[in-house]
């Protein structure tokens, strides 16, 4: 499936200067995906896709900036390259212009690292060896207890891509990437009670997963937990965030540090840079270069070195995310976050973003709650980055005297992010990346629980 993505970028970029642009840049994309899922004993679906796909983007000058068009296509044979390269250009000449368009203006990555992004020896993956290990998640998940009754089922998950990208100022860099997952969903049933959870593994390699058949266990060993589940009266208590949860508050603060909603003005933390934000125990880190990180990458969708940038430093807003379009938008300089899509243009987005642990563990901050509720899954989307007003389904456990004493389902925890952040009084050591987001277990000092 390789083809020589330097040349033929070269080709396309040449094209779309010929036909008058100003400036231009293209990447190549070329994916092997594979995901199947096993229930029961049964092979539910396998799919399997691979694909190459070249991407355009021209900028021809206007009388008050630059015009930008994108084009795109998976068939890369000559002719159609360069019939797509002069649609670009033409579609260009049909767009308003933008006084801040562009190609970034200071420069562009000038070393490739190796972040060790995939295991060559991996590829091509086997596609039985990967069913196999759904196989054996599930087996597992099914004989932990009697009283697993069903699934969703298990998943399995490969990922390889190369990505190469060029633009008309010189620029040409290309990196490979894989990623794997495991995924495994009982259901358990009790005197008519039934319940489901689930747990999963990702990695860059094979060899980085956890063992099918333990996924397989934990998945079930969560799901038993929650029989006897039961909704609490609705009342002010603190709640805690188990490392599976905790990604998602980092989720909505990703919102709200994004470049295109800070210059929009659709996020409460706009033109708040250097303010305190947070509890001074918050420190947050986006870096783009973490050996083995799901989400780095030697340079962003801008042909930018991807860099380590601290977003909140002790509570304090130090950071946005920027692309060189947001960045122009603010006055700022990019950050080195931008992504995208072959058929898109690019947007600021996290790469590896995180939460700096602390040093206590879960069972530490439980311990140290005198009353309260620990969040183990959160249900549906509940969140304005605006006003920052939060509210979302919640199922965990209720603590009393420091202790786990039942399962609780049919609450929604409420606040405001802003406060949520601010009163953040323990955070845990059990830093766990299923994702480009992670964070590890935190207790907010209070927030509304809504029950009976």
């Amino acid at each position: 499936m390789t083809t020589n993505g330097a040349d033929l970028l070269e080709l396309a970029l040449a094209r779309v200067l010929a036909e008058g642009a100003a400036s231009a840049d293209a990447v190549l994309v070329e994916s092997d995906v594979l995901e199947a899922r096993v229930r029961g004993r049964e092979i539910d679906f396998v799919k399997q896709a691979r694909e190459q796909t070249l991407g355009i983007r021209s900028f021809v000058e206007g009388s008050k900036g630059l015009r930008c068009a994108i084009t795109s296509s998976s068939d890369l044979r000559a002719e159609t390259v360069a019939r797509i390269a002069e649609e670009c250009v033409a579609l260009a000449r049909a767009i308003a212009p933008d006084p801040v368009a562009g190609l970034p203006e200071d420069g562009f990555a000038r070393e490739i690292p190796d972040l060790s992004l995939f295991a060559p020896g991996e590829h091509p993956f086997s596609v039985d060896d990967r069913i196999q290990s759904a196989r054996q998640a599930e087996a597992a998940a099914r004989a932990a207890d009697v009283r697993v009754t069903n699934s969703e089922g298990s998943q399995v998950g490969s990922d390889y891509s190369r990505i190469v990208y060029a633009t008309s100022s010189g620029f040409v860099g290309e990196y490979r990437t894989a990623s794997h997952s495991l995924f495994s969903e009982p259901i358990v049933s009790q005197n008519g009670d039934m319940q489901r959870d689930y747990w999963l593994t990702v990695g860059r390699s094979l060899s980085s997963l956890e063992d099918p058949a333990q996924v397989g266990r934990r998945a079930a060993e969560r799901a038993l937990r929650r029989l006897g589940a039961r909704r609490i009266p609705t009342c002010e208590v603190p709640v805690i965030f188990d490392p599976l949860t905790a990604p998602s508050l980092l989720g909505h603060l990703v919102q709200c540090v994004n470049g295109y909603a800070v210059y929009r003005g659709a996020s409460f933390l706009a033109g708040r840079l250097d303010e305190a934000i947070a509890s001074e125990q918050v420190t947050v880190i986006d870096d783009g270069r973490l050996p083995g990180g799901l989400g780095s990458k030697p340079f962003d969708a801008e042909g930018q070195p991807t860099r380590r940038n601290v977003v909140i430093e002790r509570g304090r807003l130090a950071s946005y995310l920027l692309d060189s379009y947001s960045a122009r938008k603010l006055e700022l300089k990019t950050t080195g976050n931008a992504g995208r899509s072959v058929a898109s243009a690019p947007r600021a987005m996290p790469t590896n973003l995180w939460l700096e642990p602390g040093s206590l563990s879960l069972e530490d901050i439980i311990g140290g709650t005198p009353r309260g509720l620990l969040v183990t899954e959160l249900i549906g989307m509940g969140f304005n980055p605006v006003t920052g007003d939060y509210s979302q389904g919640a199922v965990g456990f209720w603590i009393e005297a420091g202790e786990i004493v039942h399962p609780v389902h049919e609450v929604t925890i409420a606040g405001h992010l802003g406060d949520m952040l601010s009163s953040i009084d323990a955070i845990g050591n059990d830093l766990l990346w299923l994702g480009r987001v992670a964070a590890p277990s935190l207790r907010v000092a209070r927030m509304t629980v809504a029950g009976d």
